[in-house]
């Protein structure tokens, strides 16, 4: 590539074409060759050639941007269709979503039929769903399946959406339409799994040639023994996936193996430790054996993973109730209402955990933190004091505690206190 490189340098550039066009023989896929082939083929007037380059470039690096905005600047008055299919990919890249709906909208205004029209359309629903809304792509997936119904993915899309906005029933009719109508054999699986979500296990019962959904259906109509059957043949075969963990789990609770049950969600948990399930199975075992505090401590980390803060709180706090002792909860709830910016109430679980635990140092930062922030210095230094006895290395207590004391001597107690709060209309006699 050397020689290329110098007579390019020189300025020759029908001869370094040349050169470079050998070397690409051997190297397809690098777009450092490409680059330079599509940006001489530009030089020499040959278009059709730069088209070529270019698109290569898209085909080995779909997000390069240099590759989109000369090929924009090449169908800008050539080819309109490809210029906004483009010039939506590039705003897309860019994460100008609105920008590349409007590319994509006027895409399809330009292509010549609707089988051009397509990837705009496909594209155009794509953004419509990233920007949850759902209704959008809905209604252009319904025009993509008008002129392409032999796709399964538009079936698919739009089950996903209408799954996210009607429910599950709706998302199995579009399925059974595909299915029936096109013969979407891939289907077959597919729909067994949403008929066990929707309570209906004969029905995956009847598609269904997979073990584990085979396995999954049995339980769900009560027959736990042909299911165990099936799970003990295929154990072997489907270790290290968690799904064999979780319907091993589900069969034993449901036999009243509650010792089996939690060693299986163990299993489950080694190999998903972050996934609300595991919390979701141990929560409904406590609750078969009566154990409230356990119920509602794994619903609130369900809760918690699922993002749902506030559920999460409610059930932490009812767990509160059943053990009002127990450190880790105590934390936890303090953590939980720091995030939904209740500091007040935080401190009151900070408080109460230093109570139970006089030593547990970030209880004691947290709690110097927040009285400094309501003027209550006396009582900050207090708690920076305590932290710095308990652990003399802490970093927090050797930068801030000369400003505590400092503010405690000068202006600390109930009376600054009181001043944060009512301001200069206090008056003293």
């Amino acid at each position: 590539m050397k020689l290329a490189e110098q007579l390019e340098l020189n300025e020759k550039y029908d001869e370094a074409y040349v050169e470079y066009k050998k070397e690409l023989a051997s190297k397809q896929g690098d777009i450092e060759l490409l680059t330079k082939l599509a940006h001489l083929a530009l030089i020499l007037e040959k278009k059709e050639d730069a088209k070529l380059y270019y698109g290569k470039m898209l085909e080995v690096d779909p997000a390069n941007i240099l590759a989109h905005e000369q090929l924009i600047d090449i169908f800008v008055n050539e080819d309109k269709f490809r210029y906004y299919l483009l010039r939506g990919n590039l705003h897309a890249l860019q994460q100008q979503m609105s920008y590349a709906k409007s590319d994509y909208k006027k895409a399809i205004e330009h292509a010549k039929d609707q089988s051009e029209a397509l990837p705009a359309r496909f594209l155009y629903a794509s953004v419509a769903e990233g920007q949850e809304k759902y209704q959008e792509a809905i209604d252009e997936y319904l025009r993509i399946a008008d002129y392409d119904e032999k796709n399964p993915v538009v079936f698919l899309k739009l089950a996903e959406l209408y799954e996210k906005t009607e429910g599950v029933g709706s998302a199995i009719e579009i399925l059974e339409r595909g299915y029936r109508e096109n013969g979407f054999k891939d289907f077959e699986e597919i729909l067994a799994g949403y008929y066990i979500r929707n309570s209906q296990p004969e029905k995956a019962l009847e598609l269904t040639n997979n073990d584990l959904t085979k396995a999954r259906a049995l339980m769900d109509t009560g027959r736990n023994d042909e299911a165990y059957e099936i799970l003990s043949r295929v154990k072997d075969k489907f270790q290290g996936q968690t799904l064999i963990h979780s319907l091993l789990a589900q069969y034993y609770f449901q036999k009243g193996m509650i010792d089996e049950a939690f060693a299986e969600i163990d299993e489950f948990a080694k190999l998903d430790p972050n996934s609300p399930l595991i919390y979701q199975m141990r929560a409904l075992i406590y609750e078969s054996k009566g154990d409230s505090f356990n119920e509602h401590l794994n619903w609130g980390k369900y809760n918690t993973l699922k993002g749902e803060k506030e559920v999460a709180l409610n059930e932490y706090m009812t767990a509160y109730q059943f053990d009002n002792k127990n450190k880790d909860l105590i934390e936890t709830i303090a953590v939980q209402l720091e995030g939904l910016k209740d500091n007040t109430k935080a401190c009151e679980f900070y408080e109460r955990l230093i109570e139970i635990e006089p030593n547990d140092a970030n209880a004691l930062q947290k709690l110097a933190v927040f009285r400094e922030s309501i003027g209550d210095y006396t009582s900050a230094f207090e708690y920076i004091q305590r932290l710095k006895t308990v652990d003399p290395r802490n970093d927090f207590a050797n930068q801030n505690y000369d400003k505590f004391k400092e503010n405690a001597e000068n202006g600390g107690g109930l009376i600054t206190f009181l001043k944060s709060i009512f301001g200069n209309k206090m008056s003293m006699r």
